[in-house]
């Protein structure tokens, strides 16, 4: 597992299962998706958004985040997928602005969080935890909030799960992922540190192609 296959798994549309030789590359059909702009938020996490006292950082913890997802227990999985090697790749493209985390905080304390590359007009989605009420789910929606702000188009969460489909998620065939995952790979974005907000990406008008396109 290295940094260089992850760059280059992306617009394959594929991704470690974990990082254990030999490397299980997935592709899940159908895949998991959101749109920014169609996150689905319910009355209770609304609350949580209002109420809890959260907050959202970007980029600030990135080797606690992960750490966090290693360790933090989850119903039926007695251990983890993230091997040290492939924890040490999202390092590196972490270090060079591609992979980023998302951090909750109640006060001083990490209670929540998520890890994901960013590509093109797209935010892959790896691992998330939690360790209160609703903070992984704050964080997720404040992401996509301000992604969308941003002008991302996509944000792939791979495999389809309850909790996900909880929060809006839709179902595309491997076609139409394909589809979708090609627009957003055409778009625009530096990489480089989330500490002070999201850049802006530039989005190519489909309008505006040449006659040979």
């Amino acid at each position: 597992m290295t940094p260089e296959a992850l760059l280059m798994a992306v617009p394959l549309g594929i991704f470690p299962w974990t990082g254990e030789a030999p490397i299980p590359w997935c592709s899940p059909d159908p895949r998991a998706v959101f749109s920014p702009r169609s996150i689905r938020v319910s009355r209770s996490l609304r609350k949580s958004l209002r109420n809890r006292g959260y907050r959202v950082t970007y980029d600030h913890a990135f080797d606690a985040v992960v750490r966090a997802c290693a360790t933090t227990p989850r119903p039926g999985q007695p251990g983890t997928w993230l091997t040290p090697n492939l924890t040490e790749a999202w390092s590196v493209l972490h270090k060079a602005g591609f992979y980023h985390s998302v951090e909750v905080w109640s006060g001083e304390h990490l209670v929540g969080g998520l890890v994901g590359m960013a590509l093109g007009s797209g935010f892959f989605g790896d691992t998330m935890f939690h360790r209160a009420r609703d903070a992984s789910k704050v964080g997720f929606v404040t992401l996509l909030r301000e992604l969308n702000g941003s002008g991302y188009t996509l944000v792939d969460a791979q495999a389809s799960t309850p909790h996900l489909r909880s929060l809006g998620a839709m179902l595309l065939s491997r076609p139409s992922y394909s589809v979708q995952l090609k627009a957003a790979l055409r778009a625009r974005s530096a990489p480089g540190s989330w500490k002070e907000g999201i850049p802006v990406v530039v989005v190519p008008d489909a309008s505006s192609g040449s006659p040979e396109d």
